[in-house]
């Protein structure tokens, strides 16, 4: 549903790029979800499940088969309820829900995942989120990680102060950057199962490195002198040095040091000689992480 609105003047962050962006009434599409909740919904405590069962079934080598998904009735209306436990229910107004840290966390983390998900479905067939335009297309990438706005604990947010508002400012943990999903090509990989609990930790250490493990996140020419990083790493560079710092580790070669720390071996090991290296940053891939293939 589309509904207009007075958006107050903004600074957008996207890209690595600061825009001052001044509005007067924009058009804003509020994607309203009528659905009841799952039926197995607890009384206490929040469950993923519904979620993590579709992931589970359209989830292939971590791209997402969004023909199936948007062809299958039933598969859009579980999204739906899951989505409506989501409008209910959050750790602002129902924190009785959600009894450690981690259990808020996971919730803001697989809450993102699936509006995105949901952001395509809606607007299918897509080849990029790019595609998704707003009636003024400031930048971009505007008309799907802001104009879009989603119910969640009783607020409207769009995709983009979600993940600020909520993920990052909030938890201060850049071990989040390597799960949220923003349903392209160069993401961070989307994942299928949901922990929550002191699962979590293990959950986001393990992602973390795996990330760092993929030669098109990390690619170490020794012979060229040169790290290629993907762009995440500059465009949040600060979180990843700022974590750093918090936990007593030197950081005194920027982004290098956090991915040393971070890194599994034998990364770890090839990544020392680095330091000196020259760092340039890989193209950012905003096609779709889609995949037209069935499960084996």
């Amino acid at each position: 549903m589309k509904a207009l609105a007075c958006y107050k003047p903004i600074r957008l962050f996207l890209s690595g790029w600061l825009v001052l962006a001044l509005f007067g009434c924009a058009a804003v599409q509020v994607q309203e979800v009528k659905a009841p909740l799952p039926q197995d919904f607890p009384q206490q405590g929040f469950s993923h499940r519904a979620f993590e069962d579709l992931l589970q079934r359209f989830v292939v080598n971590s791209r997402v088969n969004y023909d199936a998904w948007h062809a299958d009735p039933q598969a859009n209306a579980q999204l739906d309820s899951y989505l409506a436990a989501v409008a209910a229910f959050s750790p602002e107004n129902a924190p009785q829900r959600f009894p450690t840290k981690n259990d808020a966390k996971a919730y803001w983390l697989y809450v993102y995942n699936a509006l995105v998900i949901k952001a395509v479905l809606a607007n299918w067939p897509l080849e990029s989120v790019n595609d998704v335009k707003a009636p003024i297309e400031v930048i971009q990438g505007y008309g799907f990680f802001y104009s879009l706005r989603f119910t969640v604990g009783g607020k409207k947010y769009n995709l983009y102060d979600l993940e600020q508002d909520q993920v990052l400012k909030q938890w201060s943990d850049p071990r989040v950057h390597f799960v949220l999903n923003c349903a392209s090509s160069s993401c961070p990989a989307i994942r299928p199962t949901l922990p929550t609990g002191e699962a979590l930790d293990p959950y986001l250490t393990k992602a973390t490195q795996e990330f760092l493990s993929e030669p098109h996140n990390v690619t170490i020419d020794h012979a060229a002198q040169k790290l290629h990083l993907s762009k995440i790493f500059k465009w949040y560079q600060s979180d990843f040095i700022n974590d750093l710092h918090r936990r007593g580790v030197p950081a005194q070669n920027g982004i290098v040091d956090y991915l040393i720390d971070a890194a599994p071996e034998p990364v770890k090991t090839n990544l020392r000689p680095a330091i000196p290296y020259t760092v340039e940053y890989v193209d950012y891939d905003w096609k779709l992480n889609k995949t037209t293939n069935d499960k084996p």
